[in-house]
């Protein structure tokens, strides 16, 4: 059961592998794309444990002899400054070369700072994504946004930078933690919220199987991996036609951050790590975007309460006031970080609205006492 979507990108288009031992069979794809070509794998300590060895092995077999591994710690914090330096060294001592190509194997975390450490090691140099979580195979391993975490907010210190390749093995969601796998099944609920209702409709009657644990019996098992590998499937292609299209994000590719302007100042108020985890800041963001546009009379009050139910029913956060850190947090002390967000312009927040599920748009001039009710409703205990 494998699939290929192809990001058109002119001569830096690229291939996104979807299916079931992708992982395993790593090693020829990447000798007929490189041949000869000396490779460095990075990752955390976590995915290392559980996926590192099969891939060495691929490309052994393949017979890549030169494929070092490089291990990182795993958290969001490693998203920083001190971590990359680090990166940078290690790979600098490695003798790397124009010729090395660097593999990311594992989360957001180590596809973002692999990237960006590709963007900018010897002025550039070439890597592949092989992304093991539901997070990073629909949504962060794709289009070619790289970064690190600022002390003023999220990815505000990054580059573009495409991958030569997309390599993502289903199987590796059934070694992910529960928690990991709803955060990431956020984006692709993303998918369906931001412009595909049908989509959204199907995910309301598979979602919570697509996130529950592999079952053991084989025929029930391949069927949760055939509707996570066309949730996956669904969410790439709609990825790879919105990169196509806008690249840099100075169009439609914007409406991909529907949910995040708020849910990135969510993270900046939780810290930054294992408390609110991306995911789980996205669906608070996109419940917080449903409710500010119901309010401003673009969206009806019953799609609110049919983005909450679904997200809920996931186990997803749906209301600031059920996160433990969130005690002390006020209006303005969330809008604040907003201000930083990227895509901010003369301070002012933009954001991601919608006229309905599968309708959403870009809106400049949010009135800043709507956020702050909105905000102010979800804090309320």
């Amino acid at each position: 059961m494998i699939e290929t979507i192809t990001v058109d990108l002119g001569p830096r288009s690229y291939d996104i592998i979807v299916g079931t031992d992708v992982l395993a069979a790593a090693g020829s794809r990447l000798a007929r794309l490189l041949p000869g070509r000396p490779l460095i794998v990075i990752s955390d300590s976590t995915v290392a444990e559980l996926h590192l060895s099969t891939l060495l092995s691929s490309l052994a077999a393949a017979g890549i002899a030169e494929a070092t591994p490089v291990i990182l710690p795993p958290g969001e914090s490693t998203k920083d400054f001190a971590h990359l330096e680090l990166l940078l060294e290690t790979l600098l001592e490695r003798g790397i070369d124009r010729r090395t190509v660097l593999v990311a194997l594992g989360g957001g975390v180590i596809g973002d700072i692999v990237g960006f450490a590709a963007a900018i090691a010897l002025r550039g140099i070439d890597f592949v994504q092989v992304p093991t979580t539901l997070l990073a195979q629909v949504d962060s391993a794709v289009g070619g946004k790289t970064a690190i975490d600022s002390r003023h907010g999220k990815n505000l210190i990054g580059a573009f930078h495409q991958p030569l390749l997309v390599l993502t093995d289903i199987a590796t969601l059934d070694t992910l933690p529960i928690r990991q796998r709803r955060a990431g099944y956020a984006e692709v609920a993303k998918y369906g919220l931001l412009g595909d209702a049908d989509f959204f409709s199907w995910l309301e009657a598979e979602g919570p199987a697509l996130c529950a644990d592999a079952p053991a019996a084989p025929a029930a098992r391949d069927a949760a991996r055939a509707a996570r590998h066309r949730a996956i499937v669904q969410s790439c292609r709609m990825k790879a036609a919105i990169v196509a299209a806008d690249e840099r994000e100075s169009g439609d590719r914007a409406l991909l951050n529907l949910g995040h302007t708020f849910g990135h100042a969510l993270e900046a108020e939780a810290g930054f790590g294992d408390v609110l985890l991306h995911g789980e800041g996205v669906a608070l963001g996109m419940v917080l975007a449903f409710e500010l546009s119901a309010d401003l009379g673009l969206c009806a009050a019953g799609d609110v309460e049919r983005v909450r139910r679904h997200l809920a029913a996931i186990g997803l956060p749906t209301r600031i006031a059920d996160l433990p850190v969130a005690r002390d947090w006020t209006p303005d002390g969330l809008i604040r970080p907003m201000a930083k967000d990227k895509k901010a312009y003369d301070r002012q927040p933009r954001f991601v609205l919608t006229r309905g599920i599968g309708r959403a748009f870009m809106m400049h001039d949010v009135p800043i006492d709507a956020v702050r009710a909105v905000l102010a409703r979800s804090l309320a205990r």
